[in-house]
């Protein structure tokens, strides 16, 4: 696979204002990755540069966040609930069928980047269980089959 080759007129441009500004480090990568989609290495060196921070420290918070990701997420975003109302109402058939449907492991994307597929393990949603959040809009009672049709409809 070749590696994109980014532009980083978009980051600068930002990093010009945020100086301005006197802006933490947390809102420059929250922005930076509102520009790309996700923070990918050149970008992180870059803010490090930039900003005069060390490296490892720019890192350590893109990392310590899990707001913030390191590779390219999907067009489309499911994050499937496990906590215990789901997992006992079927959620571990659902992420089975899914991972097969998908061809990926859960916190994984496909390759042509259409969907990101995430378990995560409480969504505040227990009388709907089980229940997924795909793109922003929470279904619940699902069944594998009911998943997989949705799937099959996103764009």
């Amino acid at each position: 696979m070749t590696e994109e080759i980014l532009d980083l007129a978009p980051l600068d441009e930002l990093l010009d204002k945020v100086q301005q500004e006197e802006s933490g480090l947390i809102p420059v990568l929250q922005q930076a990755q509102d520009i790309y989609g996700y923070l990918p290495k050149e970008v992180l060196t870059h803010i490090a540069r930039r900003t005069s921070l060390p490296p490892s420290q720019v890192l350590g918070v893109a990392t310590f966040y899990s707001q913030f990701h390191l590779e390219p997420r999907g067009r489309h975003i499911i994050q499937q609930c496990d906590g215990t109302a789901c997992h006992v109402r079927g959620a571990k058939q659902i992420i089975q069928t899914m991972q097969e449907k998908l061809g990926i492991s859960a916190g994984e994307t496909t390759p042509d980047r259409k969907v990101t597929y995430e378990v995560v393990y409480c969504l505040g949603s227990c009388a709907l269980a089980p229940v997924a959040v795909i793109d922003g809009e929470v279904v619940g009672r699902l069944q594998p089959n009911k998943m997989v049709e949705m799937v099959d409809k996103l764009p």
